[in-house]
């Protein structure tokens, strides 16, 4: 609880980790002994204004992640069931299952979230009512034509890289779920979704360090991270 706001929390875990191979799907992965889902839940359930976890996984990851919940006693998990076709599927799932004053979306493979970065975000959420974590890109953007040329180079100084756990007032991203649902828009985060309908999303600091797992050249740099 934040401000007297309840606060819950969203992790879609139903990717499949198709860039990885070997058939185990990233959020299962082991960083030094234990998976990037046990590492991610764990950051929420010690952070004290968090009241509640649910985690949308696949039918295959059901069991896997139910075991992980219980090893790591993870107490504010309040839900695990399916997730959907789309990520924002899966959060649309899980939120149904949540009834909080505001809610974090967080993915499953950024382990490295830390307690300051989410204060950071629900102050933002407090305020804005939506806000998301942002780093500042290092290299020059180009934006291509069809045939791979370069179109234009926006100012990097307006560019920013969205990281989780991207929160909103409970309300407002509900609203912005139903948008997307009648109007067929998928997005690529939560705050897109939310923008589409208007309400301005508040920019905090981030941090490089919370970074999201992809490629196996990514777990190799959070193996040297991790304690």
């Amino acid at each position: 609880m934040v401000q007297g706001k309840n606060v819950g929390v969203v992790i879609p875990a139903a990717g499949s980790g198709t860039r990885f191979g070997g058939g185990v799907a990233k959020q299962f992965l082991e960083l030094n002994g234990e998976s990037l889902l046990s590492r991610t839940v764990k950051q929420f359930q010690i952070h004290p204004a968090v009241d509640s976890i649910a985690i949308a996984c696949s039918n295959e990851g059901l069991e896997l992640t139910a075991s992980i919940v219980r090893n790591i006693q993870a107490t504010k998990v309040v839900w695990i069931g399916l997730g959907g076709l789309y990520r924002q599927d899966s959060v649309r799932n899980a939120l149904q299952h949540l009834a909080t004053d505001i809610v974090l979306v967080h993915d499953a493979a950024r382990p490295f979230v830390s307690g300051e970065i989410i204060d950071r975000v629900l102050n933002g959420v407090i305020e804005f009512g939506a806000a998301i974590p942002v780093v500042p890109p290092k290299d020059t953007l180009k934006i291509s034509t069809g045939d791979m040329l370069v179109k234009s180079t926006p100012p990097r100084e307006t560019l920013w890289l969205a990281q989780t756990p991207q929160g909103f007032m409970s309300d407002i991203l509900k609203r912005a779920f139903h948008y997307a649902l009648q109007n067929h828009f998928i997005g690529t985060d939560d705050a897109s979704l939310v923008e589409q309908i208007g309400v301005p999303v508040k920019l905090v600091e981030g941090d490089v360090r919370n970074f999201k797992i992809t490629t196996p050249e990514d777990l190799l740099l959070a193996s040297l991270l991790a304690k």
